[in-house]
Order: structure tokens, then C-alpha cells, then sequence
């Protein structure tokens, strides 16, 4: 039997991961498809790449949906995912809960981890963020930016030497070994995005996808979304 074909903001990856065999268990069908920035994921929508089921931004969704890619009245909100700093596993955490802790930390930092600052939305805030503090020239040297913030997460928890800082969706982060959530980014620059679910027009198996969306998005699963950085 075919794959359920998903592509999907990064932000959603450690969700589905998580029930992938509830969701083989009911479709029948195993998941594959691709995770990552959402601008780069909807790209691929757009190419032509195979879709079933579509996980991005709601602004996204919307967008795609009056274009006629995403099947109206399919999208199903799955949570609320903020932007926060992490730092490796068992290193001394900095305090970033206001603009100046914020600062501070991130012009100590070695390193300062983050995703593709053109087409993840969490990147793109990094970047926002650091001009806001006025110093994204001085920490211009430390940037590590890699395509999506799972990887940028991986990528610090591998890296050595002490002094490195991540910043990206907590989700990245929470399912993330070896790296270690502060906290969400200081209200003043909160990034609260709304992460959405929803069937591809062009999707082959509508029925499969419905039921894998009804089941990322089941009170059953609420403490897994929780637990995993949903709100």
C-alpha cells in the first residue's frame, strides 16, 4: 500500500514522529515526505512535490488555500508554537527573560544557532530580533544558520566548546537530545505562530489524510502536542 505524503513545517516534525504508528495503525499506510522551513516546504508544494497532507503556518495555509493548492474547509489548527533559546544539554543557562538578559546572552555567545533567516519563520524572527537589539552586526561572526531549526538544534547539540546559543521554535527544541530550552523569547518579541493541517488538492489518499490530521489533532494526543511545545 502507498505512503501517506506530508509536507510540513519543521515546527510539526517531533508530532508526527511521535504518531507515526498510531497513524500507520488507522491509515494503514506508513508516513513519509519532508520537514523543514516552511517557506522552502511551501516551494516544494508548488514544485510538484507529492502531498497528502500540508502542515504550515496558517498565514500559509490561507495563502495556499485561496490559490487552490489546499482543499477548503480541510484545514485543522493544531496548536500555538513559540520561539525560544536553548543552550547544550547540562551547559549554565543565561537568563534572556527581558530585552536586555536577551541581549547580553546573545553577544557572550560563541555561537548562536538558528534557522534559514530568508524562509523559516523562526529565522526570519531571529534575525528581526537581532536588529531590534541593535547588534546584528557585532554577532555577525557567531551566526550558524542551517535550513531548518531542527537541524540548526542537532547541529548545537554536536557542536564543541561552551558559549553556544539556539534560537527557534521551542518544538525544534523539546524534541531536540542533547539541547536544553531556557525559555520563549522575551514578550517583547514573542513569536507566537499558529501551526495548521490540512489536505493538498492534488492529495491521492484525501481519506488517509483526513484521518492522520484527526488524529495529530485529537484530544488524545493534547498532551503530546503540550509536551512537545504546542499551546
Amino acid at each position: 500500500m502507498s505512503s501517506l505524503h506530508i509536507i510540513s513545517g519543521g515546527a510539526a516534525q517531533g508530532l508526527v514522529d511521535a504518531l507515526r504508528g498510531s497513524i500507520y495503525n488507522e491509515t494503514g499506510r506508513a508516513v513519509e515526505g519532508s520537514f523543514g522551513a516552511v517557506g522552502l516546504m511551501r516551494d516544494k508544494l508548488l514544485a510538484g512535490e507529492p502531498c497528502d497532507v500540508l502542515i504550515l503556518t496558517q498565514a500559509l495555509i490561507d495563502e495556499l488555500t485561496a490559490q487552490g493548492h489546499v482543499l477548503r474547509g480541510s484545514a485543522t489548527p493544531l496548536g500555538v508554537v513559540k520561539t525560544g533559546v536553548a543552550v547544550k544539554s547540562g551547559e549554565p543557562q543565561p537568563k534572556v527573560d527581558t530585552a536586555e538578559a536577551l541581549k547580553a546572552a546573545l553577544l557572550a555567545a560563541k555561537g548562536i544557532y538558528f534557522p534559514d533567516p530568508i524562509k523559516a519563520t523562526a529565522g526570519i524572527h531571529v534575525m528581526s530580533v537581532l536588529k531590534q537589539l541593535g547588534i546584528a552586526q557585532q554577532v555577525a561572526g557567531a551566526l550558524r544558520p542551517y535550513p531548518n531549526g531542527a537541524t540548526a538544534m542537532k547541529e548545537m547539540a554536536a557542536a564543541s566548546g561552551p558559549g553556544l546559543i539556539g534560537c527557534t521554535q521551542v518544538t525544534e527544541i523539546l524534541y531536540t537530545p542533547g539541547v536544553q530550552l531556557i525559555n520563549v523569547l522575551p514578550k517583547k518579541f514573542e513569536l507566537a505562530t499558529v501551526y495548521t493541517a490540512a489536505i493538498a488538492t492534488k492529495a491521492e489518499q484525501p481519506q488517509a489524510a483526513r484521518m492522520m490530521i484527526d488524529l495529530l489533532a485529537a484530544p488524545a494526543a493534547a498532551e503530546l502536542r503540550r509536551s512537545g511545545g504546542f499551546e
